[in-house]
């Protein structure tokens, strides 16, 4: 039964008045229990938490940053581009599906692309572009020694 057969099936359980929807016994099973809550592995756990302290940037993708295959990723490495980011490590999640699912729970975030600065999980390609916008991404890449901070201009001297 797919996964819609079964949402529709629980929905209409509950629009029919029952107090709780009838679950298949597919689903009820050990086995699907644990299929259901999958957990990231202590080694795919140590394998990202690595890559992350090992670079001051990272960005799990949609492709490479010469070939994004998704818009939201694109944006993101030309975010980082505009930015003046020359390098970061960057990773493929559409290669590796353990890599796919891992790292959505290794964050709590449901969505790639992910960026990391410093160690730090900053979110997805909304909040990168917002925070490109309101000039907070440029203060953390110089905070975390990404960048080198642009320095002020002299004032203008004084006119007699």
């Amino acid at each position: 039964m797919s996964t819609f057969k079964v949402l529709r099936t629980a929905a209409r359980t509950l629009a029919s008045g029952s107090s709780r929807p009838s679950i298949p016994a597919f689903l009820a099973s050990p086995r699907a229990a644990s299929i259901l809550s999958r957990q990231l592995s202590s080694e795919a756990k140590a394998k990202i938490d690595d890559v992350i302290k090992e670079n001051k940037v990272v960005l799990f993708m949609k492709g490479t940053p010469d070939l994004p295959q998704c818009g939201f990723s694109r944006a993101v490495c030309q975010v980082l581009e505009f930015q003046g980011v020359k390098e970061f490590a960057s990773f493929n999640c559409l290669a590796d599906p353990e890599l796919r699912e891992g790292i959505k729970e290794y964050s709590s975030w449901p969505t790639i692309p992910q960026l990391y600065v410093g160690g730090e999980f900053i979110g997805g390609c909304d909040i990168v572009v917002g925070m490109h916008q309101d000039g907070t991404l440029e203060k953390l890449l110089v905070d975390e020694g990404v960048l080198e901070p642009i320095p002020e201009a002299p004032a203008p001297a004084a006119s007699v």
